[in-house]
This record gives C-alpha cells, sequence and structure tokens, in this order.
C-alpha cells in the first residue's frame, strides 16, 4: 500500500462515538417508489437510503426530493454521481437545495462512473484521465458556489467568472454536505483524491474493471487510511447483501457505513417488491 496518502480535508458532519450506520441503495423504483421506500427505510430503523445516478432514467435528484417530503432523520443521497458528465453549477445547485430542504441531510457520492453503462452511446467523456480532471474541477467550483460567494474558476475545462445574479446559495451543513469519494486502494492519486473528502468508497482495480475491495484488501489498507486521516471521522462505506456478507466484519476492519443492495433484483420478477421487503425486515445487526 501507499503509505503517502495525505489529506487536508475539514472534518466530518458525523460524531466520532456513532456506531456503523445502515444504508439502503435502491436497485430500481419510480421517484414515487423511492418516496415510499424512504418512509419504510426510517420507520424501521435504517439510516440512509441511496439512489443511482444513471445517464437517462428516473431522475436522481427528484426522487431524493420526493423521499425527503417524507422523511426527517433519514439521510439520502447517491451512490453515486459520475460528476464528469454534469455541469457542476447545476449540480452543485441540486445538492443546495436538497440539503435545505432536507435540514441537512444529504450526502453526495462521487466518482468516475462506469463508461460501459452507456456513456459513448450519448457522446460523454470516456477517457479516464479527462474524466478525473473534470470530477477534480467540478468539485471546486462546486464547493465555491457552496460558500454562497461569487466564484471565479480557470480550469482545463471549465472556466467561470463571477456572478452576481440573486441565488439562494447557502447550505445547512458546513463547510458543505459530506462527500464520499470512490477511491482505488492501489492508487496513489486516486486516494489522495479521496482522502480529501468525507468518506471512502474502497475500490480495487482488476484488469481494468473496478470492483469494491474484498474485506482483506481493506483491512491491509486500514493502516495507511487512518494514518493519512489522523483523527478527524472518516466515513469508510462499503455495500453488500446480508445473505453474502458479514457486516460484523467490515465494522471490525473498520468501516462506518454498510449499505445494503440488493442489485440481483434487478433480473428477478419485482424489484420494488423485493426491495419493500428487505426495508421492512430492517437493517442488519452487529450482534
Amino acid at each position: 500500500m501507499h503509505v503517502g496518502w495525505h489529506t487536508v480535508a475539514s472534518a466530518s458532519q458525523q460524531d466520532e462515538d456513532d456506531p456503523m450506520e445502515f444504508g439502503f441503495v435502491v436497485p430500481w423504483g419510480d421517484a414515487a417508489d423511492i418516496a415510499a421506500m424512504a418512509v419504510v427505510a426510517e420507520q424501521h430503523g435504517w439510516d440512509g437510503l441511496f439512489v443511482w445516478e444513471g445517464i437517462y432514467g428516473v431522475d436522481a435528484w427528484v426522487s431524493l426530493a420526493a423521499a425527503a417530503v417524507g422523511t426527517s432523520t433519514l439521510r439520502l443521497g447517491t451512490l453515486l454521481t459520475p460528476v464528469s458528465r454534469r455541469k457542476p453549477w447545476e449540480l452543485a445547485g441540486q445538492v443546495a437545495t436538497l440539503d435545505r430542504l432536507t435540514n441537512g441531510r444529504v450526502t453526495l457520492s462521487i466518482g468516475l462512473g462506469a463508461p460501459n453503462t452507456g456513456f459513448a452511446n450519448f457522446g460523454e467523456q470516456t477517457d479516464r484521465h479527462t474524466r478525473a480532471e473534470l470530477l477534480d474541477e467540478g468539485m471546486s467550483i462546486m464547493c465555491g458556489l457552496w460558500t454562497g460567494k461569487p466564484v471565479a474558476f480557470d480550469g482545463n475545462h471549465y472556466q467561470v467568472t463571477p456572478s452576481d445574479f440573486p441565488a439562494i446559495t447557502h447550505v445547512v451543513q458546513q463547510p458543505r454536505p459530506p462527500v464520499w469519494c470512490v477511491g482505488a486502494l492501489t492508487s496513489e492519486k486516486s486516494m489522495q483524491r479521496a482522502l480529501s473528502w468525507d468518506g471512502l468508497l474502497p475500490q480495487v482495480v482488476d484488469n481494468g474493471s473496478a470492483r469494491q475491495a474484498t474485506l482483506e484488501e481493506l483491512s491491509a489498507a486500514m493502516p495507511a487510511i487512518r494514518s493519512a486521516v489522523g483523527t478527524r471521522h472518516y466515513d469508510i462505506i462499503v455495500e453488500g447483501s446480508i445473505q453474502e456478507h458479514s457486516p460484523a466484519a467490515w465494522a471490525d476492519t473498520g468501516a462506518t457505513w454498510w449499505i445494503e443492495s440488493l442489485w440481483d433484483a434487478m433480473h428477478g420478477p419485482d424489484a420494488i417488491a423485493a426491495s419493500f421487503d428487505r426495508l421492512g425486515e430492517g437493517p442488519p445487526r452487529l450482534a
């Protein structure tokens, strides 16, 4: 592992003493379905509900706004948002609007995205290096906008000059909503990016394809991660199914969020019903 990882991020919003938290990522559903799932999730003790952001389909941010209306404590966010194909100022406005609507319950998950989900079909950037530049520049612009002050930015891909056009720009969570970022454990640059934010979605690249790190791979990386983040709270987010994995084992390794996933349900008879059934069972237990 690369022990030279470093970070300059501010502290996360969460309490250091919080136990592992439990979220659910919706495999499939329209906005009304997701809004109803959020109510069930909150009633049954889940800590968060997340949606994926596709190129075309059910809009993630409309769905999360619908989920916000019927909930009061549930954290809501994306898993994940490919920033390279979004206009940073529009994404910043969506996140800020949802942050205000939820009174500070939004989390933004970011990464380069998976090009095989239709990037080339719609003319989106597929080059990995370029997508990384777009992500970094886009996030710099977004963080500037969330301060509520006019933003100037001159990058390789984006140029922004200050505007005094009236807008509601503030965010509830300060200095900004928490950001979880994909980090490839064996890539110094990728890990430096992820560790500069508030949480890590640990991945490993095998033969050009990314996958979630195994328990053993994350365990091996944890000493370097802890050294990099120091005493500040930093989330480690892992995803899986309790039918196949043990959340307690991940918690022992240092993971702070378990995201329950039912991706196979997308190919089943009724993914929406399967989601409601799983949410109704409540989150896993560590003991």
